[in-house]
Parts: structure tokens; sequence; C-alpha cells
């Protein structure tokens, strides 16, 4: 009934386009976890779009696309978002946004700001998006829900004196920066509540009555494995959880009900911001992969920052896959590596001397390095090719590997960045 697609690496795996695909057979399509911090790359018959709030699977009409209570809205971002999509022709179909997701608001984003200036050379490369103090203010009690929109008015404004009340002791003491006005605080969350009411649904409810009508529901994870809060390269990771089994609780489903889980990862590795990252390549030869990778480079959808780029991972992948309970691998941007004469492959961690095949806690992980197995490339474009089996000899011999060393079965193949440059296995 349920299928997840999620990242098994530090996200920007190719989650958007297997998302955009697999929702043209679904019902609903439901992001549970994250924010506008990250973004999902679509192209299809439409064009190109960067998505950040908005499920990818928008692009299909007859669906409903859903912004569930496990997600951070940015209400002016969402519409905003909205605007663009339908500005290029998109005909949208219905939107929710659950009456339990936290709203992000503009003082979130300030206090992202501040704390990577204060931090300077230590920060976390946050995107400055404002999830990380928006879900702190949930976990501590004190962010407003969707539903908090329309509440009383005197029960709001006490609501919002608090609030203001310990964040200007952080601006003023901490930050030393200018203090926030409850006033102007309140009606932003009037413009919010503007910009949100014909949104707003009983998601959980909506998605069970779903599920009753054998209706076909799909979880859109953001960022990946590697990045969740609990199992990730702590403390670089992302403010939510990005497994697939938060799925049930960011989305207010049963878990039981999540029955395929497609993790999705990258023919080599890429990430974005600070943390471990032991097959990382520098110089010249990073460089090119960056210029070649992905859609037009290896640059962050939300940011434009460049991507740090590396070699293959089994080590952290197959941790990942293992983390997201994946019953499948969709290995996406195959094609880019065309150009090698050969590529490696790391199949193992040496830690103290010591070779390990177990992903490690973050104080061993920062002394990780790299043993690699070396394969031979195909050195010709896979662009345009349908079937696995027309796949150059080399080329299968990799995804084999790389299917062999991560113990989950490769059931998708992707070869390019449109809708239709997709090989199933």
């Amino acid at each position: 009934m349920i299928t997840a697609v999620v990242g098994a690496n530090w996200g920007d795996e190719g989650k958007g386009k297997i998302t955009d695909i697999l929702a043209q057979d679904s019902d609903y399509i439901v992001r549970f976890q994250g924010g506008s911090n990250a973004g999902h790359t679509i192209k299809n018959e439409y064009g190109k779009f960067g998505l950040h709030l908005l499920p990818s699977g928008v692009f299909n009409r007859e669906a409903t696309s859903v912004l569930a209570n496990g997600v951070a809205v940015n209400a002016k971002k969402l519409i905003e978002e909205i605007r663009d999509v339908e500005s290029a022709g998109v005909p949208l179909g219905r939107i929710l946004v659950s009456d339990r997701a936290q709203l992000v608001m503009s003082y979130h984003m300030l206090l992202d700001a501040y704390e990577e200036e204060r931090l300077g050379g230590r920060s976390f490369g946050s995107t400055k998006a404002g999830i990380a103090p928006c879900f702190s203010d949930k976990y501590a009690k004190i962010g407003f829900q969707v539903a908090d929109l329309f509440a009383d008015e005197d029960v709001l404004r006490k609501r919002v004196e608090n609030v203001c009340t310990i964040k200007n002791a952080l601006l003023k003491e901490l930050y030393h920066k200018p203090l926030l006005d409850p006033e102007a605080i309140y009606q932003e969350l009037m413009e919010d509540k503007e910009i949100l009411a014909p949104y707003v649904a009983n998601v959980s409810a909506e998605l069970h009555r779903g599920l009753k009508e054998g209706k076909k529901i799909l979880l859109e994870g953001q960022l990946g494995a590697l990045k969740d809060t609990d199992h990730g390269i702590y403390p670089m990771v992302t403010s939510s959880s990005t497994l697939a089994g938060f799925g049930a609780t960011g989305a207010g489903l049963p878990p039981h009900e999540i029955s395929r889980i497609i993790a999705v990862v990258k023919a080599y590795s890429s990430a974005v911001g600070a943390g471990a990252f032991v097959t990382e390549l520098f110089g010249e030869e990073g460089d090119e992969l960056r210029r070649r990778g992905g859609d037009g480079g290896e640059f962050g959808v939300t940011t434009g920052r460049p991507r740090r780029v590396g070699w293959f991972d089994a080590v952290a992948t197959r941790y990942g896959c293992m983390m997201q309970g994946a019953t499948e691998v969709a290995v996406t941007v195959v094609d880019v590596l065309g150009y090698l004469d050969e590529l490696k492959i790391c199949v193992g961690y040496e830690i103290d001397g010591k070779i390990t095949k177990d992903f490690p806690v973050t104080p061993l992980l920062e002394k990780a390095k790299p043993v690699y197995e070396t394969l031979p490339g195909w050195k010709t474009d896979i662009r345009g090719i349908k079937k696995y089996e027309d796949l150059p000899e080399n080329c299968r011999r990799y995804i084999e590997r790389i299917e062999q060393e991560v113990g989950v079965r490769v059931s998708m193949v992707s070869n390019g960045p449109a809708r239709d440059e997709l090989i199933l296995r």
C-alpha cells in the first residue's frame, strides 16, 4: 500500500526523479520530514524544476500532494514555489498541508544565520533556512503548529509574547542583534494564516481513509540516512529523521503498511555541508567529477554551493540501506562516469590500523581511511539505452559490484536526468 523513496547517503542522491516517476501511478505523494533546506531536481515534459517543499509528485494532477506533520513549513516559501510551478504551465492537483506541521518563522532563519556567524570556522554549513531552530522550538514546546494560526487571538498573542521573551534574551545576550517585536511576529502569523488557509487539512485522517480505500501512497524523504539526527554523522546532521521508518510518524500512518522501501544511491558520492566524507576527491580529479556530475554539475539545489564529491562508498551505503530498511536500490547518475578509464569503490575503512566494513560513529569516522577496489571503466555514453542487458559489460559489472557490497537488489539504474532515462532491472 505504501512505498517510501529515501536516500541512503548524504542526500542529493536523485530521489526527486524516482519520486516523480513513481508518482505517476500514486494517489498521494507525501513529504514527511525536513523543510525548505534542501531540494529535489525534477526534469520532465514541463521543464526543469528545483523543488524544496512541494512533493516531487506535484506533476501528477490526479494525485494529492501532502506536506505532513513532520515537515517544517515556511508558508511564504511554499506559496512562492506553488506560483513558480504554476507559471511554468503545470496543472496542479490538490495540495494539503497538515494542521499539525510546524511553522518556520522569520526569527528561525535569523537565529540560524546568527549561529553560523557566531560559530565561524566551526559552523555546520547550514542553508540558513531556519530548520534547526524550528525543530528545536518544536521539542522545546514553544513552536507554532499550523493549527495555532486559527486559535483565539488572546491565546495566540500570549504565546507570541512568551516566545519573544525567550528569543530576545538570546538576541540580546548571545548574538547582540535587534530584538523581536511581538506585534510584528503576530502579524507574520496572520500572513501565514492567509497563505495556508486553502491548503490546511487533517492529513492523517485523510491518508487513513485513503488506505482503507486501497489508494497508493508514496512517501518522499529529504536528504539521506547519513544526515539522520539519530543515526547519521552527528552533529553534522539535519534536524529531523530522514529514515523511511519515520515516514509513519511523520505522516501519521501505520508502520506495517510501508511495504516497499526504495533507497536511492548515487553511482559516486556527493555531499553538501561539513562533516566526515571518507572518499572525498580533491584537486583536478574532484573538480572534473563535480563539473560533469548531476544534471549540469554538482551544485546544491537550494544554495547553489559546489557539492563535495568522491568515489562510491560501499561502507556508508550499506549502512544507509540497513538504516532505511531498503527492499531495493535505485542507482542514479551512472551515465556521468562514462569518461573514466577506471573507477574505485570503497569496500572498507582503515581505522587505527584495523580494517572494518561496518560504518562507525563520528569520532572514529573522522579517522577513517578508504580501502579501495578498482574496476575498469566503460568509456562510452550510455544515455539512451533502455535495457539493462544493453549496457556495456564493465558498466554492468560496476552496478553488480555495488549490489554485492550493499547487499540489496538494484532494481533501477538511472542513465540520465530526464524522466524516461531509467532502466528497470
